[in-house]
């Protein structure tokens, strides 16, 4: 168990950091004011950026590790567990916290996020089997 986590660790250290900062930044009681606040929406932005960019890394570093892909495995970590940790972030931000409310306007925000960043990674999985094999013999 603990040499198959080191293993993860080893293999998607940029993913797992910026796992680590979303809950961390999830649960930060307030935010300092910036000139930024002024910009429309700035805070469902600031949701589609941070679950974007972290399964971007997911599917990057993905994609540098393994030459068969597994689009069962993408499935479940690169999109539907990024989508389920959201959602269960939210409901502890509204129903655990005094400082923090859950928002269904987040969730979708983190949504679209996981989702751009899936189709990105699966438009850099389709380069990197068509520049390695013609054939497309890596995908199962």
């Amino acid at each position: 168990m603990t040499t198959k986590i080191l293993q993860t660790v080893r293999r998607y250290p940029l993913s797992i950091l910026c796992i680590i900062l979303i809950w961390i930044l999830s649960f930060v009681p307030f935010f300092p004011e910036t000139p930024f606040d002024e910009v429309m929406f700035i805070d469902k932005w600031t949701h589609l950026v941070m679950y974007g960019g972290t399964c971007s890394m997911i599917w990057i570093e993905y994609l540098l590790r393994h030459t068969i892909l597994n689009k069962k495995k993408l499935f479940c970590w690169a999109w539907l567990a990024p989508i389920v940790m959201s959602g269960v972030i939210e409901l502890l931000q509204e129903y655990a916290t005094t400082t923090r409310s859950g928002e269904w306007f987040d969730f979708a925000a983190n949504s679209t996020g996981v989702t751009l960043a899936a189709l990105l990674g699966m438009l850099l999985a389709y380069f990197k089997v068509f520049n390695k094999n013609p054939r497309h013999e890596t995908l199962r």
